[in-house]
């Protein structure tokens, strides 16, 4: 099994969903990720998502919606809501897709800083060729190839960002106070448990971080 992990965007003058242009369009909530996503028999759709900032203002837009059958919130400054709604015939064909294709979606989905979706795919060659002939031919969405590598089921997103040695690194850094406040070992203290100089820990714990915080704000 491989990976494939894409940024989905709406193209130019569209969006994902009627709906889900109005909750990102209100500057008083800030969309982070959805949990769970599931095309339900009667073709809504059952999400699971994170958000933080206005719960009311988001109940508002829920409830004045033509396109929600219903919501359930949960939680105060970063909270969760499940929703179930009405989907556009585009994300109708995706879960076809996902279905016919054995296609999985890994989750969480991440909210970039624009709003734009960070998608993880499981499947095979076949199953990223089919997803590729559908993102040519949808007219609402557009994809942006990441990355792209064999799937391994011990490994968390992180580790697909940075290497063994990055994370050997910062895993004792974290381990023995580096990051800690007051902080409680230098880099030649970690330098000294993992074997290398100082420089080049600091060379590596950079790059590391870098890497997870692009990742985490992209």
């Amino acid at each position: 099994m491989r990976y494939l992990t894409a940024l989905v965007k709406p193209n130019e003058g569209k969006a994902f969903h009627p709906l889900g242009k109005e909750l990102t369009d209100d500057p008083s909530i800030k969309r982070r990720a959805i949990h769970h996503l599931e095309l339900l028999d009667d073709d809504t759709v059952l999400l699971f998502a994170e958000a933080s900032g206005s719960k009311e203002r988001y109940e508002q837009i829920m409830q004045e919606s033509p396109h929600v059958i219903g919501y359930l919130t949960a939680g105060e400054d970063q909270w969760m809501a499940v929703s179930q709604f009405e989907p556009i015939e585009a994300v109708r064909q995706s879960f076809k897709l996902q279905r016919e294709s054995l296609l999985m979606i890994e989750t969480p989905i991440h909210f970039t800083s624009n709003n734009h979706l960070k998608v993880t795919y499981l499947g095979d060659d076949e199953a990223f060729s089919n997803l590729y002939e559908f993102a040519k031919e949808v007219e609402q969405f557009a994809f942006e190839i990441l990355k792209v590598g064999d799937y391994e089921s011990n490994k968390s997103p992180f580790d697909r960002i940075i290497t063994a040695r990055q994370e050997e690194v910062l895993e004792a850094a974290v381990e023995i106070g580096y990051y800690r406040e007051p902080r409680q070992a230098s880099l030649e203290d970690v330098g000294e448990v993992v074997g290398i100089s100082s420089g080049t820990v600091g060379e590596h714990l950079r790059k590391a971080e870098e890497r997870v915080f692009t990742e985490l704000v992209r």
